[in-house]
């Protein structure tokens, strides 16, 4: 039967909780530690993240703008008329 433990009792039992981590952990296989010391340090990265994303360091994405290429590109006069390579498909 696994234990839940609440907010409220995590701060009362800290001690007994690391107890049970580490109970559990020396339980595991070699394979399985590496995977939960894996995803332990993500949590830790993700902590961290989220500190960055309060203080507003997110750089805003940025949209692009139309007409902003206007006058830069310059079509042949010729563009739209058929291509003599082409005549043998048309009808």
């Amino acid at each position: 039967m696994q234990q839940t433990i609440t907010k409220d009792q995590e701060f009362s039992t800290n001690i007994s909780l690391d107890d049970e981590v580490l109970k559990i952990f020396a339980k595991m296989p070699d394979a399985l530690k590496i995977e939960v010391l894996h995803y332990a340090e993500y949590l830790l990265n993700k902590g961290t993240e989220k500190s960055s994303i309060v203080n507003n360091d997110i750089p805003k994405k940025k949209y692009r703008q139309a007409g902003t290429m206007a006058g830069l590109i310059v079509m042949s006069d010729d563009f739209d008329e058929p291509l003599a390579e082409m005549q043998e498909y048309m009808y």
